[in-house]
This record gives C-alpha cells, structure tokens and sequence, in this order.
C-alpha cells in the first residue's frame, strides 16, 4: 500500500462531472508487418494483459481515507480483468480521420472508473480512408488518470508494450505479486491523525531550505534581474468548460522542424513547437474577432524526474508559464520572441528552484482543495478571476526507432490531456521516427470548428518554414499515399498528413457552420 503524493492526489481532488483529469495516447498502426498480414483482437488482449502485468500502475486502484482527512493510498490487486480494461470498437465505412476524431473526443470525454485500476484502452478497427496512411489501420487509445502518471512516466509504459521487432515473441510472464491488504477504516484514520501530526515538521523543513531561494529571488526581480509573466489576457478558453470534448491534430516533418531551429540560432525544438502554436491560436482568434493586444500565456510542464526516479510512475514534474508571442505577425520574428521568453522563463524557474513546488504540493489539503474544486466549477468562479495561462504546451518526446505491437508497426503518435476551467485548450508535443505531431484537445463549447483549428496549426507551421528554411529544404517526399510497409523495409525517416484540401498557405479561411 503507498500513498500518494500531494501533486498526484490533486489531480484527483481537481477532477470534476465536466473535467477529468486522464491523459491519453493514439497510436496508429499498420497491418502489413504483421504476421500473415493481420493482428486480431484476441492477440492484442493477451498481448498487453501480459506486459502490464509487472507496471504498478496498472495494476493499483484508489483507496479513498474516510472524510478525505488525507491522500488516497494506491492497493496493488495484484491483478486485474483485462476484458474490462482492454476493449474493442470499430468505426463505420468510410473510417475516415474526421470520424477517428470524433470517437476519440466521445471516448476522452468519459470519466474512469475510480473502482478500478484507473486506465482503460480501446482496440479500434476500420481505419480504411486515412489519408496518408495504407488501408486495414488500426489504432490503439489509452487512457490513464493523470493521478497515477505523467507524460514522462506514460511514455515508459509506451514503451514497454511495444517490441522493436515485427518478429518479436512475447513469452508469458509469471508475475507474482502479493496483493495488498484492504486496510480498515480505523487503520486510515489512525494513520491520517499520525501524518497530521508530522506534517507541521515537515513544513518546516520544507520552507527552511525554500525561504532563503524565494527570498533570493524576490530581490532579483526588484533589481530586473529576472523577470516574470505579467497580465495573461482573456481568451474563449479561460472559461467554464463543459462535459463534451474536441480533438484533432496534425502531423509534419521533424527534419523540417529541426531545420526551422537550425536556422534560427540558439532556438530549440521546443520553441519551435511553441511559436507555431502562438502563431495558430494568433489566427484562429483573429479569425474570430478576438486576438488580444497581449501574448497569450502558455503552461508547460516540466519533467523534473531524475534517473533514480525512472520507472516509479506518478508525477514528478514542474511547470513554467512561457509567452507564445500570439502578438507578434512575423512568423520567424515570433520564434526569436519565443526564444526570448523561453530563456527568460527557465530563468526564473531554475532560480526559484524546478522541485520547490512539487516540495509544497505535499501540503495540499485533501477536503479543502476537492470541495472547492465543485465550487468553483458550479459557480462558474473561473469567470470572475484574472486567467492565469491561457492553454497548456507540453512536449512528450518519442522514439526514434519503429516500435511493434503484436506484429504491427506503429506508424504515428498523438496525445490528448485534461482540459479544466480556466485553461480550455490543451496541446500535446510529440515525436516519432521523423514525424512531429501536435495534438490540440478543447472543450466542444469552446472550440465548436476543431478542422479549423487544425488548418490553423498547418498554416501556421508552413508559414514559419517559409520564413526561415524553404530554400534550403529539399523537395518534401509526398504525403498522398503511404508507401507499403514489409517487414525487411525500414522505417521511412519523415512522415507527414496531407493538408486540408481548403487551407491556405498562411491565413486559412475560416469555415462557416
């Protein structure tokens, strides 16, 4: 039986009828290195249920403490039923990515079963009209409850139900486990009075070796020395968000991405990630009638998981607010502005110190928080304080080598994260064999034309490709069709979707109802 920390419980605490608070992964696969050239539904199920078996948490449900007088303790089972966890769905002909789309929006917008190990994965067949991709796809979707990883920690268990060869045997494991006891009510009770009692001493030495840093910092920022984000304006996505979802997402070459930074000294992929997302959020306002004066704010989450802390799950992560530059029209000028930003943020995190707010996160109080969360929610309180970021940016980095799962070749990756009250929109940064792929996920309220979106985010990157590297790029391999996959042919090195047949170049028309 282990507790959880303060920052995995907040998750919980946060989560609300319209916001749950799960993070996902899409995986896109293809059939044809599989084989005799087909997966069944059957061997995944086997498959995966006999990998997860040795993953903590995976296999670990809640166990609330009566009152919420202190943070859920995670009970190892020992086991789980995998036909529940692991299901299977198909989409109707024509099984086209709009209708992808709109399954996986439905599917996130669904809550986890708190009684249960909290994840869930979906086997989905008919993927037969993706553009870009062969015919007979399939995709798998995971869904696990942020309380119990991050994207760090998610990328890990990626990685360990997937093979690096076609041919790859998966031998049954025998796992033994001994499953925890199901302790008392007086048991919790007696150990939430103990740890009240310790948590004075621990906040004392907690704030002993913080209170010097922040005063430290606090005299940097009177003298200029660091400087930190000021007024955040007011978006469509800083309001109360509903129980309906929206995904989309768009693939582009990392060779071109690491071209624009190459060409653009001292920035960095991440930069470039974020400049195209300041640069699509700058066009979809506009076209709405509603870009701010000021640049938007963005959240992004820092992994601060050190080496000893791989493979422990939960969370264990910062987070930096960095300006998009939304602002700024020129696209190249815009990245140099983000650069700037980024610089300056890292800055000020690394002065107040990366860990220091996962350090106080301990001593969020459980009742308090939780209740105040439905408040807020049913009250619509976020409409009535000053936003403090207006979406979240966080970059996941993938692997660079083809990865199989039962014989099926994974050919893109996309992500989806919680969207709350306050921060409706939520990108996700990933990479995989050449492919760069940006993942947006909103409120349905909020974004009601997510194709549009997505022309956007394509625009936006074409545009910040023509201002710095589009006469150095070599002619880019078409993207009409994808080439078959065998077993002996590697990996093509760049992948990208074909753009939308009505985007424009730089400034996509928007799309009427």
């Amino acid at each position: 039986m282990q507790q959880l920390s303060g920052l995995d419980a907040s998750f919980l605490y946060l989560e609300t009828p319209n916001s749950p608070m799960h993070i996902s992964g899409l995986y896109i696969y293809t059939q044809e290195t599989a084989p005799e050239g087909k997966v069944r539904f059957k061997q995944i199920l086997e498959g995966t249920a006999n990998r997860v078996k040795g993953i903590p948490s995976l296999t670990r449900r809640l166990k609330e403490v009566p009152l919420g007088l202190d943070h859920p303790y995670w009970i190892d089972e020992g086991d789980f039923d995998p036909e529940f966890h692991i299901r299977h769905v198909a989409l109707p002909a024509p099984g086209d990515w709009r209708q992808l789309c709109i399954l996986i929006s439905r599917i996130h917008a669904r809550p986890l079963d708190r009684s249960r190990p909290l994840w869930e994965m979906y086997v989905i067949e008919g993927l037969d009209n993706l553009e870009g991709y062969p015919k007979g796809c399939f995709a798998l979707f995971s869904k696990m409850h942020h309380a119990a990883v991050d994207g760090a920690s998610g990328m890990e268990i990626t990685a360990a139900i997937h093979d690096l060869s076609a041919d790859a045997k998966v031998e049954a494991k025998s796992v033994i486990t001994r499953p925890d006891r199901d302790p008392s009510t007086l048991g919790l009770l007696t150990r939430a009075q103990v740890n009240g009692l310790r948590q004075p001493l621990r906040f004392i030495s907690v704030a002993r070796n913080t209170v010097p840093g922040f005063a430290k910092v606090f005299m940097q920022l009177r003298r200029g020395d660091l400087q930190r984000v000021g007024t955040v304006p007011r978006t469509r996505f800083n309001g109360t968000v509903s129980a309906y979802r929206v995904f989309n997402a768009v693939s582009l070459p990392l060779e071109e991405i690491k071209g624009i930074k190459n060409a653009t000294p001292g920035s960095t992929v991440n930069d470039v990630a974020l400049a195209i997302v300041g640069g699509a959020m700058r066009k979809y306002l506009e076209a709405h009638n509603e870009l701010p004066d000021e640049s938007l704010v963005a959240m992004a989450p820092v992994n601060v998981r050190d080496t000893k802390e791989k493979g422990t799950g939960g969370n264990i992560v910062s987070t930096m607010a960095v300006q998009i530059r939304s602002d700024v029209v020129d696209a190249r000028e815009r990245l140099l502005a983000v650069h700037e930003g980024t610089r300056t943020a890292k800055e000020y995190t690394n002065a107040v110190g990366a860990k220091t707010m996962t350090d106080y996160s301990q001593f969020i109080p459980s009742t308090l928080t939780a209740q105040a969360a439905r408040l807020a929610s049913r009250w619509g309180l976020v409409n009535q304080i000053n936003p403090i970021y207006n979406c979240v940016i966080t970059n996941v980095p993938g692997p660079q080598v083809p990865l199989y799962n039962t014989g099926a070749r994974m050919l893109s990756n996309f992500g989806t994260g919680p969207v709350a009250d306050g921060v409706g929109l939520f990108h996700v940064i990933s990479s995989y064999c050449g492919e760069f792929t940006i993942s947006a996920t909103s409120c349905r309220e909020m974004m009601p034309d997510p194709d549009f979106y997505r022309e956007c985010l394509m625009a936006s990157f074409e545009e910040l490709r023509d201002a710095t590297i589009v006469k150095a790029t070599p002619k880019r391999r078409s993207t009409a069709k994808r080439k078959p996959v065998t077993k002996d042919k590697a990996a093509p090195k760049t992948r990208a979707k074909a753009k939308p047949k009505n985007a424009a170049k730089a400034e996509p028309a928007r799309k009427r109802a």
